[in-house]
């Protein structure tokens, strides 16, 4: 079975028919099937409410999360899941008193087997996907598989650097990302070598163009602009200019021994456009054992060996 970041799977035909009549429950509960519904409310005992077409579903609040039983998970993990995706696998189907057919459902059963069949297994180096769940100043945080969360540090997510996650990553963004270490049911995760090296970011562009760039960090001696997120270049300096904003930059020489890119700025657009958050990955394997971002010849030295 693929264990997804929750969300990935409610759409799917499989999914709604499932969730969409006593049976399909019924059979899901005997195979054992992670589903998944939009939690519309938590009561005041932190028990979620589950939509589901043809019955209340109910996740009760030990069954919320993993951890939450020991404390070791807070209830604000089962309470900022309301009016969200949440995934399952059903326990019980009985009927009320009134004749409501009512479901009781198991986010932490579905959380326990994806750690023990999924995420335990993971290795350094094993590209997976994640889906962008909330941003802090120190870095974006993602759901690795059925809502078990990590970390992506805001050093992690590129080499040209930013002031906030948010200059990178949005909510609800899927996107990929490498295992860095997998300790004591902890998984570290890193971003940026999917994002290519210095040549094949370089080789994007030729001298003479004139291209968008976002402007980074602003110094004495120039102003850096992003071209990709793993490459900025540096312009002269200019006044009137801010972090953040959108340019149009001349490429005035790619130079890969000094590993530089000389800039020109053209002309302000604004404020950041919208393309800075669609990732380009040079990466399509699911393992990578080493990342050398210097260009041969450059005399640096920045790489990454996944071990």
């Amino acid at each position: 079975m693929e264990f997804r970041p929750e969300g990935c799977i409610y759409d799917s035909a499989e999914n709604q028919n499932y969730i969409s009549s006593p049976e399909g429950l019924s059979e899901a509960m005997e195979k054992g099937i992670i589903l998944e519904a939009r939690a519309v409310r938590c009561t005041s005992r932190h028990d979620l409410i589950v939509e589901l077409p043809c019955a209340k579903g109910i996740i009760p609040r030990n069954e919320g999360a993993l951890g939450i039983d020991d404390g070791k998970t807070k209830d604000i993990a089962v309470i900022s899941r309301v009016n969200k995706i949440v995934c399952f696998t059903v326990s019980s189907i009985s009927l009320s008193d009134e004749g409501e057919v009512i479901v009781s459902l198991s986010r932490k059963n579905a959380q326990l087997r994806c750690m023990n069949d999924y995420i335990s297994v993971l290795k350094s180096g094993d590209i997976i996907s994640a889906m962008v769940t909330h941003l802090e100043k120190f870095g974006s945080f993602v759901d690795i598989g059925c809502g078990i969360p990590s970390l992506i540090p805001i050093d992690s997510m590129s080499v040209s650097r930013i002031s906030h996650p948010s200059d990178r990553f949005y909510v609800g963004q899927l996107i990929k990302a490498i295992v860095k270490t997998n300790e004591n049911e902890r998984i570290y995760l890193t971003h940026k070598e999917l994002l290519g090296t210095w040549t094949e970011n370089a080789s994007c562009f030729s001298e003479g163009e004139t291209v968008p760039g976002i402007v980074r960090s602003i110094e004495d001696y120039g102003i850096f602009v992003e071209l990709t997120p793993n490459l900025a270049g540096l312009a002269e300096p200019r006044s009137g200019i801010h972090s953040g904003q959108s340019v149009s930059v001349y490429i005035k020489a790619i130079i890969p021994e000094k590993m530089k890119v000389k800039l020109v700025i053209v002309d302000v657009c604004g404020n950041e456009f919208s393309l800075m958050h669609e990732n380009k990955y040079f990466i399509n394997d699911t393992h990578i054992s080493e990342w050398i971002y210097s260009p041969p010849g450059s005399g640096k030295d920045i790489s990454t060996l996944f071990i």
